[in-house]
């Protein structure tokens, strides 16, 4: 797919949108900082998109404190994701980072069923530090966000300078982390089933990409050796996942919930394939496709301790209005 940047006002934008769809635009991101914290604009370009370009994907940049009731009713009627800066706030020495404006936003998010996700960073503001980069991921991951974006991780991004608070081996493991994240979460669509899936391992979600930081150098697809998600396919990804997942619930002592876990992650991943890729999907599951889905697979040890083995061949595909699954 070509790509084109275009430097647009926000009356560029909207004057512009309603020619999109002749144009054959399936896309459109906006970058401009401005406008992410500015919720007159937001809407006016919300608006615009909803009416004249109801086919177009739009990738909108909005800050946490912007979203409301009335962002997220307008968001609702277009088809988009939202990318929110997740940073704190320097004062003094210090960095803060207020989790509470971050779960009540997210929460209107989740509640409406919009997509978002979110941009961060690490040791770019004074007062960072590896563990305050580790606990702002940790809890990024537990609002559920479809991605989770590292602009230091493009190569054209100027390298971190150490610190006397955050040391260059640091550095350099927030930045494994981070590709890591960017790997098994956000290119491996893992956000329907993560936290369910970490939940019996007894593991934060950073000590978690950390470990798999690990099996990506002794595997050779790390950041070091160049590897790009962007390249292969999501199967390939979900492979890798899956015998990730393996090996730390080998690791714990967890393996008769495994069977529960792989089922998750190949019916999840299937789904994922059909929306973005247009591509069906056979698999062969050890549980009925009703229970995966179904709110009890949230907690894997109950789901396992209270549902039925029962072995199925299960088609996913694209339904009329949204994929869809059925029993061969």
């Amino acid at each position: 797919m070509e790509q084109k940047e275009y430097n647009f006002s926000t009356n560029k934008i909207i004057e512009e949108i309603p020619t999109f769809t002749s144009r054959g635009i399936t896309e459109f991101t906006i970058h401009d900082s401005k406008i992410s914290g500015d919720k007159k604009s937001l809407l006016a370009i919300i608006s615009a998109a909803a009416e004249k370009a109801p086919d177009v994907f739009f990738t909108i940049p909005i800050q946490a404190s912007v979203i409301d009731g009335a962002v997220v009713a307008a968001a609702q009627k277009i088809y988009c994701t939202l990318d929110i800066p997740l940073a704190g706030t320097v004062k003094g020495d210090a960095l803060l980072f207020d989790k509470k404006l971050f779960s009540n936003k997210m929460a209107l998010l989740n509640n409406a069923g919009l997509v978002f996700g979110f941009d961060m960073d690490w040791g770019e503001l004074p007062g960072d530090t590896y563990k305050s980069f580790r606990d702002r991921l940790d809890f990024a991951v537990s609002l559920y966000p479809n991605h989770i974006d590292f602009a230091q991780l493009e190569l054209k991004n100027v390298p971190v300078k150490p610190t006397d608070i955050y040391s260059s081996k640091d550095i350099d493991f927030s930045r494994d982390i981070a590709f890591a994240c960017k790997v098994f979460y956000s290119s491996g669509r893992a956000v329907p089933w993560f936290n369910s899936v970490i939940k019996p391992l007894k593991i934060t979600p950073s000590a978690f990409f950390a470990d798999f930081a690990e099996w990506q150098r002794c595997s050779s697809c790390s950041f070091e050796t160049g590897y790009n998600p962007q390249e292969v396919s999501h199967s390939e990804i979900e492979k890798m996942q899956l015998v990730f997942l393996q090996q730390k619930y080998e690791e714990k002592h967890r393996e008769q919930l495994l069977v529960a876990v792989q089922d998750l992650v190949r019916i999840n991943g299937a789904f994922s394939r059909v929306v973005s890729d247009g591509e069906e999907t056979i698999i062969e599951t050890s549980y009925n496709p009703d229970d995966l889905l179904s709110p009890q697979a949230y907690d894997i040890s109950s789901f396992c301790d209270n549902v039925c083995l029962e072995s199925c061949k299960v088609k996913v595909f694209a339904g009329s209005d949204s994929p869809d699954y059925k029993i061969l």
